[in-house]
């Protein structure tokens, strides 16, 4: 955990050094304070997307205490060990993709389960994927990757000044001037490419990160691994009716926001295992929905505003 930690660390100051970097080329050292400043305000001010708003992209529903109490008591357990004040509101998304996600803030946190998660894991699997997403809430991962969006936006903002001093710089060639050295209006219109690598490292880290925590809050890290295997096979089925058979999913491993699985089983298999009577995963197979919660069972597509389900 703490070289997960460590590399986190490293890769936020990296992603603000570049920042940094972009700012001192086009205003030398007199910039770097206002940079700061600047983005401290746009911490503390500006927007952000309303956890309301993400529900409503994925159509997700509550899921009622009242009628889940067994999945509520497992994630009040969960959010206790965790340290959370609150614990995190459970919703149903319905989409046959076995997927979960957090949304939210440490104090305010909500946690979305698929149909198709809540109807293909069994229930110790399930649990290793509530602590997993309690995990991102705990360690304030949420917050973490919200900075470093931040910091990807503050990175375009500057490229687009970057494309318009070189224009400049084209046009004053002529008269044998340029506006700024070449080196920084390359530096400029590159370093979004660089933050966006940056942040898919960090967001690889937390993954990680989440995955120890999980495996410590229910003492049972077969668990998540086996969750985690089912789920990768489900994707893998997904590409291969989307691409021609024999294909592999399209991103290259240095662009994908999550570590490959394999790598998360085997760190996960190789934590040590926590004694039965402590462990949150009772035996049974997968939930039954009541009704009112129905089978999802189309194919997942594109839906507005650009979300797959």
């Amino acid at each position: 955990m703490a070289r997960n930690r460590l590399q986190s660390a490293l890769l936020i100051a990296a992603m603000m050094a570049l920042v940094a970097a972009c700012v001192w080329s086009l205003w030398g050292p007199a910039g770097i304070p206002w940079a700061i400043a600047g983005v401290v305000l746009a911490l503390l001010f500006a927007p952000r997307i309303p956890v309301r708003l993400v529900l409503a992209m994925y159509r997700a529903r509550v899921l009622d205490p009242a009628r889940f109490p067994e999945l509520h008591r497992i994630q009040h357990e969960l959010a206790r060990r965790a340290g959370l004040a609150a614990m995190p509101a459970l919703f149903w998304v319905p989409s046959a993709v076995p997927n979960a996600f957090a949304v939210g803030t440490r104090h305010r946190a909500v946690i979305a389960l698929s149909d198709g998660l809540l109807r293909g894991l069994d229930r110790r699997e399930l649990v290793g994927v509530l602590a997993h997403e309690t995990s991102h809430v705990a360690n304030n991962d949420l917050a973490v990757m919200t900075f470093a969006d931040l910091l990807s936006r503050i990175s375009a903002l500057l490229s687009h000044v970057g494309v318009l001093l070189g224009v400049m710089n084209l046009f004053l060639a002529v008269a044998g001037r340029q506006a700024v050295p070449w080196l920084a209006v390359f530096l400029l219109v590159l370093a979004p490419m660089a933050m966006s690598l940056l942040q898919l490292a960090l967001s690889r880290a937390r993954e990680f990160d989440a995955d120890r925590r999980a495996a410590e809050l229910t003492l049972d890290p077969r668990g998540l691994a086996s969750a985690l295997g089912k789920m990768a096979r489900f994707e893998a089925w997904a590409w291969h009716r989307l691409l021609l058979p024999g294909q592999r999913s399209p991103s290259p491993s240095l662009l994908r926001s999550h570590p490959p699985t394999a790598e998360r089983i085997r760190r996960l298999i190789a934590l040590p295992t926590g004694q039965a009577p402590h462990r949150l995963a009772p035996a049974g197979g997968a939930a039954e929905l009541p009704a009112g919660y129905r089978r999802i069972e189309r194919r997942p597509r594109w839906r507005w505003p650009g979300v797959w389900y």
